[in-house]
């Protein structure tokens, strides 16, 4: 009797990763530009030669079984190998299918990433990329993202990180609030004024309590967990923030206040999971988002 491992045709894994991905046989073989029927045909195929059943057929799609999770699994894998040898032997972009979740903090993916992704689609047309730019800590063990923009490494965790930028913050307000209000001309004169900031039980992060740095003494009156609020309730005039300077330093309708005495340093760290790292589609977004915050670092902590 042949070798069944012999007898595999190692294409058959790229239509297990298009139904995983699409959700549905017809999803999968718009994907691969193929009718549904040869989808089901390769996957049947295979299944009959791994001798395991690798998906569950229901009403509302097709769902991994247990031996379908490891398959899949080692279908990145494959998939990983070969776009890398292409860029290696070929010298051109690898062809990348399947979904990237970027998380990022609010300000960061709203401000900055989010417009600067529309090059890596048209790098990679075929991706789904998603950006879940909002305050919070993404668990990667559990599959909420498959890169994460923290401000802090994790204590514990089968994570692999890299700092990506350190980021400098001041004090900002918009010239309608300063007008009407008392000069600032020293760290004291800041007692009395109305400051914005973050509501301090639901800080996911201890590195965003800014305000206890810059003087004991001052308390925010407007406060959002959400750093795009904070900064729409700054320029409409309520009163000062703690902001980046990469949101800030180029708005016309905010000014720098004690530019010289009032400066927080911050960073930003990539992070992935030590078991998809190597995945090509995820390793391209991370060296992608690596480039792009080197090329504009100045950006991030200008002198």
């Amino acid at each position: 009797m042949p070798d069944q491992a012999a007898e595999i045709d190692w294409d058959d894994f790229r239509f297990v990763l298009a139904i995983v991905r699409g959700g549905t046989v017809s999803a999968a073989a718009k994907q691969l530009g193929v009718d549904h029927t040869t989808v089901i045909r390769r996957v049947d195929r295979l299944e009959r030669r791994l001798s395991a059943k690798l998906f569950d057929r229901r009403k509302t799609g097709y769902q991994l079984t247990e031996a379908g999770h490891r398959v899949a699994g080692s279908a990145e894998v494959i998939e990983s190998t070969v776009a890398a040898n292409q860029d290696l032997i070929g010298g051109s972009k690898a062809h990348l299918t399947g979904t990237v979740r970027i998380g990022a903090p609010d300000g960061f993916g709203t401000h900055f990433l989010a417009p600067r992704l529309v090059k890596f689609t048209e790098l990679y047309p075929d991706l789904d990329l998603q950006l879940v730019a909002t305050a919070r800590l993404f668990s990667l063990s559990k599959r909420e993202a498959d890169i994460a923009i923290s401000l802090a490494l994790p204590k514990e965790g089968h994570i692999v990180g890299r700092k990506l930028v350190d980021y400098s913050l001041g004090l900002y307000a918009a010239p309608a609030y300063l007008a009407r209000t008392p000069a600032i001309r020293s760290r004291d004169d800041l007692i009395g004024h109305r400051f914005v900031g973050y509501i301090e039980e639901l800080l996911y992060t201890p590195e965003l309590d800014y305000l206890p740095q810059i003087s004991p003494k001052i308390t925010a009156r407007f406060r959002s967990a959400n750093l795009i609020a904070q900064y729409n309730a700054t320029l409409a005039g309520f009163g000062i923030a703690v902001l980046p300077h990469f949101m800030a330093r180029s708005e016309e309708r905010l000014q720098p206040i004690l530019r010289d005495s009032v400066s927080i340093l911050r960073s930003f760290w990539l992070l992935m999971h030590a078991d998809s790292k190597d995945l090509a589609r995820i390793r391209a977004a991370a060296d992608y988002i690596y480039a792009t915050v080197e090329r504009e670092r100045g950006l991030f902590n200008p002198t």
